[in-house]
């Protein structure tokens, strides 16, 4: 495979705030790569950069064969951004938000097919404003789509969602990468890392610490003499909730 992402020695300072410190990796083309880290480490800066929202202070940083300090416009034509929180004008309907969108890029696009790619064909004609968390969720991968973007930045995608619709958002996302498209992941949810993402990069203190896949990251820690207290049990409250409910996506009527 072949980096469609390359970041080298990017930097971003903020005052006296070094937010990202020189930090280097790449991200294959057709895998989903996780970045991750607590609040503060520099994961959104970093982001921003990478879609053309935020100018690095030095080093570089390339996106689907694009410098993004030199061209960000073009990086940005290249790839789809979904917001952890999406704020859609009201009164559309899931249709109308997709043609909109199309408008903006400049593109033609099949706004059924996209509802369609993410289980929303049956809510077109319902106006935005009254999906719920999981359907607006949904709506706004969508969006991000709008322009058949080489590389698709997911922000927090989960955040809010119950189980069904999570575990729905996470074969959403596969089906995504398997259709040809790059995920590029912010999470902090570790399970959902765990599940996902074939190689991940762990930031602190606008440094990159770790950067493998997460099994591997597991291994190395208990090679290492990590333990730990362990409960050997076949299942998770999860599991029951999800015996209990079905797995079955639930959408609000």
């Amino acid at each position: 495979m072949s980096a469609i992402v390359s970041v080298r020695d990017l930097r971003k300072r903020y005052g006296d705030i070094e937010a990202v410190r020189g930090i280097s990796f790449d991200v294959e083309a057709g895998e989903i790569f996780g970045l991750l880290g607590p609040n503060g480490a520099g994961k959104t800066t970093t982001v921003e950069i990478l879609e053309g929202l935020r100018r690095a202070d030095g080093g570089t940083a390339t996106v689907a064969g694009i410098d993004v300090s030199r061209d960000p416009e073009a990086a940005k034509a290249r790839v789809g951004v979904q917001l952890q929180q999406s704020a859609f004008p009201e009164h559309l309907t899931a249709r109308e938000v997709i043609e909109l969108f199309a408008i903006c890029y400049g593109v033609r696009a099949d706004a059924m097919r996209l509802l369609r790619e993410v289980d929303l064909a049956d809510r077109a004609g319902q106006r935005q404003e009254q999906l719920s968390g999981g359907q607006r969720q949904r709506l706004s991968v969508a969006t991000a789509l709008v322009n058949r973007p080489r590389v698709l930045f997911l922000d927090e995608p989960t955040t809010g969602l119950d189980p069904q619709a999570r575990r729905n958002l996470w074969e959403l996302v596969r089906r995504i990468r398997t259709a040809g498209t790059t995920v590029f992941l912010t999470t902090h949810y570790m399970d959902e890392a765990e599940v996902l993402c074939d190689r991940v990069a762990i930031m602190d203190n606008g440094l990159i610490v770790a950067m493998e896949r997460p099994r591997a990251l597991i291994a190395e820690l208990l090679a290492g003499g990590f333990t730990k207290p362990v409960v050997q049990q076949q299942a998770n409250l999860e599991d029951v909730f999800l015996q209990l409910t079905g797995h079955a996506l639930r959408e609000d009527q």
